[in-house]
C-alpha cells in the first residue's frame, strides 16, 4: 500500500531528497545531460562576456572617441550573440527532449507496475488517485526536467559567474553584495518546506477531484436515475473548494517568498549604485567599471530571483516524486516465485484443500472457511448459494488474484502458489457476472485473451456465442467502436461478446459466473446451447442463482457463509432437504421440494 499521510494530510519533511530517486530514469541519458551541461555553460559564459564588452567600449571607445574600437566591438558583440543563440538553442532542445523522454519512460514504468499489482491494492485505492499519479504528477516532473532544472542551473551559472566578474570589477562593492546573500537564502530554506507541504497536499486534493469525477462519469446513468445531480454537484464543488483553498495558500506563500527576495535584491542594487556612484565621483572607478558592475549585479540579482522561483518548482516536483515512487514501491501480494514450478500438460483439474480466506478489506470475516473441493478433468460442477456465500471467491482464488491464508489451491496437481500466475491464468477462461468491454472494436474485444487469433477464428467464436447476429448489424460491423465500457451495447449483447471471448480462449478450465444473468429468455436459450457445446471435454465451474441453468450439472455444490454445506446432483439435493431444497421450492414452486 502507498505510504499514508499524517491525519492533516502533511507528508514527511524530506525536503528535496525524493528527487534523488529520479536518477534511475535519468541514468540512461547521461550523454544527453552532458551535452546539455556543455551548452548551458557555453551560453552562460557567453552571456557574461557582454557586460565586459560594454565596459571596454565605454572606457576605450566612447570616452576616447575612438570609432575603430566601436567597429571592432560591434563585430565582437555580433559573434558573441551568435554563439549565445546557438548554445541556447542546443540547451533548450536537449533539455526539452530529455524531459519528454524521461517522463515517457516513467509513465511506462508506472503503468507496467500497475498491471502487476494484486486486486487487494485496488480494493483500497481509488482509480482517480492512480490516474492522477500517472498523468498530473508525471506532468509536474516533465516540467521540472524539461524546464525548471535547466533554468535553475543556468541561473546558478549566471549567479556564480556574475559574482566572480563583480569581484574582479570591484571587491568593495562585491563584499556588500555578499552580505545580502544570507538574507535571500534564509527565506528560501524557511519557506521551502512549507511550499513542498502545500504542493503535495494540493496534488492530493486534485487527485480526489479526479477520483470523484471518474466515479460520477462511470455511474452517470445511476446518478441521473436517482436524481442525485445536485448532491453530486455539491460534493464535487466541495472537493474543488478544498483544492482551491490549498492552491491559493500555496500561491500566497510562493508569491510572498518571491516578493521578499525581489525587494531584498533590488534594495541591495540601489545601495550598491549609491556607493558606486560616490566611488565614480571620487575617481576610484571608471564609468565602464560602474556600468559593468551594475549589469553584473542585475544579472546576479535576476539569477537569484529565478533560482528562488525554481525552488518552488523543485519542492512541488519533490511532492509529485514521492507520490509516484510511493506507488512504484507497492509490491504485489501475488507474484511469480523466483523459480516457478513447471506445470504439467493442461488437464483442467482443480482442487481446493482446506482453504480459508479473508479479503484484505474484511479481515474479520472469512469469505471461505476450511473449504475442500476437488473437480476432475472434464467434470461440470455448479456452485449455488445465497449472495455472500463465497462462490465468486473460489473463482478469485482459482485465478490466483489472491492467495488463501490457509490451505492449498491446486491446478493440474500443482500448488498455484509455486507457479507463475500467468501460466495458471493461461489455462483458464472466465465469463464474469459483470461483463467487461474495452473501448475498442469487436475484433479486439473478442480476441482479448488470444491476440494471435485469426479473423476466421474470431468470427467462429462470435457465431458460437450468437454474437455475430448483432455485431454484423452494427454501422461498421466488427470494426465498430464499442464505446467506453461497451456503452453502445445492451447488457445481453455485452454478455454474448464476453462469452465469445471465452470460447476463443479455448482453455481447459472454464469459469462461468452467472454467464446468462443479463440475457432474455430467447438469448439465454441460444447461449445455453453455445455453452453446452463449449463445456464438452472441459472442466467447468458454474456459479448460478437460477437453478434451472445447473440442473444437468454432474455435481452441485451448495455454499453458505463461506462453508460447503452440501454436494450432490439436483435430485439428491432435493431429497436431502436443507438450503438447496428451499431454494428450489422458491424458484420452481412447492412441487420441486
Amino acid at each position: 500500500m502507498p505510504r499514508k499521510n499524517t491525519p492533516d494530510g502533511a507528508p514527511s519533511r524530506s525536503g528535496l531528497k525524493p528527487l534523488r530517486r529520479l536518477w534511475g530514469f535519468l541514468r540512461p541519458y547521461r550523454l544527453t545531460m552532458l551535452g546539455t551541461g556543455v551548452a548551458l555553460l557555453v551560453a552562460g559564459s557567453t552571456f557574461l562576456v557582454i557586460p565586459a564588452i560594454l565596459r571596454y567600449v565605454i572606457d576605450n571607445g566612447l570616452k576616447a572617441h575612438n570609432p575603430t574600437v566601436l567597429n571592432h566591438t560591434l563585430l565582437l558583440m555580433m559573434g558573441t550573440a551568435v554563439i549565445f543563440a546557438l548554445a541556447t538553442y542546443a540547451r533548450y532542445g536537449l533539455v526539452s527532449w530529455l524531459g519528454e523522454r524521461v517522463v515517457a519512460d516513467m509513465r511506462k514504468a508506472v503503468y507496467a507496475h500497475i498491471l502487476k499489482l494484486s486486486p487487494a491494492f485496488f480494493e483500497v485505492t481509488s482509480s482517480g488517485d492512480i490516474l492522477s499519479r500517472l498523468s498530473s504528477d508525471t506532468a509536474i516532473l516533465q516540467a521540472l526536467i524539461g524546464s525548471s532544472v535547466s533554468v535553475a542551473l543556468r541561473n546558478c551559472v549566471l549567479l556564480a559567474g556574475g559574482l566572480i566578474m563583480m569581484l574582479t570589477t570591484s571587491a568593495k562593492m562585491t563584499g556588500m553584495v555578499l552580505l545580502v546573500i544570507p538574507a535571500v537564502v534564509v527565506p528560501i530554506i524557511a519557506f521551502g518546506r512549507k511550499v513542498k507541504k502545500l504542493s503535495k497536499t494540493n496534488q492530493e486534493r486534485v487527485a480526489a477531484v479526479s477520483a470523484n469525477t471518474e466515479e460520477t462519469v462511470y455511474g452517470i446513468r445511476t446518478v441521473q436515475a436517482f436524481g442525485h445531480e445536485e448532491l453530486s454537484r455539491a460534493e464535487f464543488n466541495g472537493n474543488i473548494a478544498a483544492a482551491l483553498k490549498t492552491a491559493v495558500t500555496h500561491i500566497k506563500v510562493r508569491g510572498f517568498l518571491v516578493a521578499l527576495i525581489i525587494f531584498l535584491v533590488l534594495t541591495s542594487i540601489c545601495v550598491i549604485l549609491w556607493v558606486g556612484g560616490h566611488d565614480l565621483l571620487r575617481g576610484e572607478i571608471s564609468s565602464g567599471q560602474l556600468m559593468a558592475f551594475i549589469v553584473y549585479a542585475v544579472i546576479a540579482a535576476s539569477a537569484t530571483g529565478a533560482v528562488s522561483e525554481a525552488s518552488g518548482d523543485f519542492q512541488r516536483a519533490a511532492g509529485a516524486t514521492e507520490r509516484i515512487f510511493d506507488l512504484l514501491a507497492v509490491q504485489p501480494e501475488v507474484a511469480a516465485p523466483e523459480h516457478p514450478a513447471a506445470m504439467p500438460t493442461p488437464r483442467g483439474e482443480i482442487a481446493f484443500e482446506n482453504v480459508t480466506f479473508h479479503y484484505p478489506a474484511r479481515p474479520d470475516t472469512a469469505a471461505l472457511d476450511n473449504i475442500s473441493l476437488a473437480v476432475r478433468p472434464g467434470e461440470r460442477v455448479a456452485i449455488v448459494g445465497p449472495s455472500g456465500a463465497g462462490k465468486t471467491t473460489l473463482f478469485q482464488l482459482a485465478l490466483r488474484f489472491y492467495d488463501p491464508q490457509q490451505g492449498i489451491v491446486r491446478l493440474d496437481g500443482t500448488d498455484i502458489k509455486t507457479a507463475d500466475p500467468r501460466e495458471v491464468r493461461s489455462r483458464i477462461a472466465l465469463v464474469p457476472q459483470d461483463p467487461v468491454i474495452f473501448s475498442t472494436d469487436a475484433w479486439s474485444n473478442i480476441a482479448y485473451g488470444r491476440p494471435d487469433a485469426t479473423k476466421e477464428q474470431i468470427l467462429a467464436a462470435a457465431r458460437a456465442a450468437h454474437a455475430d447476429e448483432f455485431l454484423s448489424q452494427l454501422p461498421q460491423g466488427y470494426d465498430t467502436f464499442m464505446g467506453e465500457k461497451g456503452v453502445r451495447l445492451s447488457g445481453g449483447q455485452k454478455q454474448r461478446l464476453v462469452i465469445a471471448r471465452a470460447i476463443l480462449r479455448d482453455a481447459p478450465l472454464l469459469l462461468l459466473d452467472e454467464a446468462t444473468s443479463a440475457l432474455d429468455a430467447e438469448s439465454e436459450r441460444l447461449i445455453q446451447d453455445a455453452l453446452d457445446k463449449l463445456m464438452k471435454e472441459r472442466t467447468t465451474l458454474i456459479i448460478a442463482h437460477r437453478l434451472a441453468t445447473v440442473m444437468n450439472a454432474d455435481r452441485i455444490i451448495v455454499m453458505e457463509q463461506g462453508k460447503l454445506i452440501a454436494t450432490g446432483t439436483h435430485q439428491e439435493l432435493i431429497a436431502q432437504g436443507g438450503l438447496y431444497a428451499r431454494l428450489a421450492a422458491l424458484q420452481f414452486g412447492a412441487k420441486a421440494a
